[in-house]
């Protein structure tokens, strides 16, 4: 493990894998909504027959050939870093975050690769039956997919399942089930892909307006609003139901960062949700007795009850995480983060005494330090900290991240339903500034997607793995100016590939449906 290193390194690798993350995120969310959009236009097709909703269905098609490509191309990239820029991580914990992304390798992404072909290529020679088989089964294979990634990605907010082996120094699986099918988990999969979905509907509902206000493919327009406005309303619906589970499992699995979410630094009981604020530029420590708000508007109680489920509930904030001292749920009194610290370091001493002695061959010896490894491995991590205030996250980036997300999802709701009213009363072509709206939606939902991602991961900062590993032990031993070369190579790959896509996909809109064929 690494005690001392460049915090240049860690900071141009954190920056290169955040750069290959956004790029990647541009895509998959709209692989996830426009795949299920087509499949259920092309499952109308199969019952009604009628040529249109084939015409229709193939259109969006290819929207989700482009993309899907390209979200594949950057993927793979994003696997590998954690070989190159995080072999540290890689090493610790290895042998339970490479099994859900091997089985996403092995299972999902061939399921992809098997069916998308007959997808694309099998119109007129396959059945109809068949086809539709293998569209919904190549849209199953890209969210198998993200299931497994999410899976993986969970698990280092929140590890369960493991064991520590002394012996090879590394965290090893003891329960898939428990990995797989943690409450971070599940909640996080439905929440991202509900997430995706509301993409889809939007980007459909922005492109078909697009139409609409050049006065061509009207018909096809109406339709594909009709579908994504309904499919985008129950997806936002849904989200908000994973969105108030995400809040619960922060709170119960990662206070800090549900703190810097709402920029709570002295807990409180009956703690209120801040629904717009302006934070004080003046507040740079969690102890500095400066009012952390220029202004807020709070709803009574709320965070207190998405937290635990209880109105009057206490809820620690950020000094109190790292001073320590109140109650816990369990009744016990709350560590504060430099006896963590204290008690990281004998962790990792202990590990280093359980080696020497069994490199000696003293069994009593590693016993005792074997002792004392376990007594303290859930603080492990905290013993690579340097200071207390390097646990707080980025208070203001998280906060505004996370209320960017909020607003956006509760505008998307109101749009979708609006749309959705009016498509069914065959109103919505005479609504030109509904078109506007919709067709400017497209990039606020990519924004309120992102933003979404850097909650979740600036939020839990230092943690590669939460209490276990900070981003400072987990990098790779890397001269810093190869990942300052290749951060710049990637970032002029990734917009070379984003400018591409939006060239092939514009041209394919301007052609529009009547020649998906082609």
């Amino acid at each position: 493990m690494i005690e001392n290193i460049d915090t240049s390194l860690i900071d141009w690798s954190r920056a290169q894998f955040a750069l290959t993350a956004i790029y990647h995120w541009l895509f998959v969310p709209l692989t996830l909504g426009l795949g299920i959009i087509q499949a259920i236009m092309e499952t109308i097709y199969y019952k009604t027959g009628k040529e249109f909703w084939k015409t229709t269905a193939q259109f969006w098609m290819k929207i989700f050939g482009i993309n899907f490509a390209i979200g594949v191309a950057t993927g793979l990239i994003l696997e590998f870093e954690f070989g190159t820029n995080w072999s540290n991580y890689s090493w610790f914990v290895g042998d339970i975050f490479g099994a859900p992304l091997a089985i996403e390798g092995v299972v999902a992404f061939f399921m992809e690769a098997t069916f998308i072909a007959v997808m694309f290529f099998g119109w007129g020679k396959v059945s109809k039956g068949f086809h539709l088989a293998s569209t919904w089964l190549t849209i199953g294979g890209a969210t198998l997919s993200a299931l497994w990634i999410l899976v993986a990605n969970a698990w280092m907010q929140y590890p369960a399942g493991m064991t520590f082996n002394p012996d090879s120094v590394r965290n090893e699986m003891s329960d898939f089930w428990a990995v797989a099918l943690s409450p971070v988990a599940i909640n996080k999969f439905l929440h991202t892909v509900l997430s995706g979905w509301i993409v889809g509907g939007v980007v459909v509902t922005g492109i078909s307006c697009w139409y609409l206000l050049k006065k061509k493919h009207v018909e096809f327009a109406l339709a594909s609003i009709k579908v994504g406005a309904i499919f985008g309303l129950a997806a936002s619906l849904l989200t908000v139901w994973t969105g108030d589970g995400s809040a619960y499992q922060v709170a119960q699995k990662q206070p800090m960062k549900l703190a810097a979410m709402e920029a709570l630094y002295q807990g409180e009981s009956s703690a209120g949700l801040v629904g717009v604020g302006v934070l004080n530029p003046a507040k740079t420590g969690y102890n500095d007795n400066v009012e952390p708000f220029l202004f807020k508007i709070e709803l009574p109680k709320m965070l207190s009850y998405f937290a635990e489920r209880d109105l009057n509930a206490y809820v620690p904030g950020i000094t109190n995480l790292i001073e320590g001292g109140y109650q816990t749920d369990d009744g016990k009194t709350a560590l504060s983060a430099q006896e963590k610290i204290e008690k990281g370091k004998l962790a990792i001493q202990a590990l280093a005494d359980y080696r020497q002695a069994k490199k000696d061959k003293n069994e009593t010896s590693a016993a005792e330090a074997r002792t004392v490894l376990d007594d303290n491995f859930a603080y492990f991590g905290y013993g690579y900290i340097k200071n207390p205030a390097d646990l707080v996250p980025p208070v203001g980036l998280t906060f505004y991240s996370f209320r960017v997300m909020v607003i956006l999802g509760g505008f998307f709701i109101l749009l979708f339903i609006v749309a959705a009213i009016l498509s069914y009363k065959n109103t919505f072509g005479g609504k030109r500034w509904l078109q506007w709206v919709c067709l400017w939606s497209i990039p606020l939902v990519y924004i309120a997607s992102q933003a979404g991602w850097v909650v979740a991961e600036v939020g839990r900062q230092p943690w590669a793995i939460q209490d276990i590993l900070p981003t400072s032990a987990a990098v790779s031993r890397l001269a810093t100016s190869s990942v300052q070369l290749t951060f710049f190579l990637f970032l002029a790959l990734f917009t070379v590939l984003l400018i591409a896509e939006l060239g092939i996909m514009i041209k394919t809109i301007k052609k529009g449906p009547a020649s998906s064929e082609e």
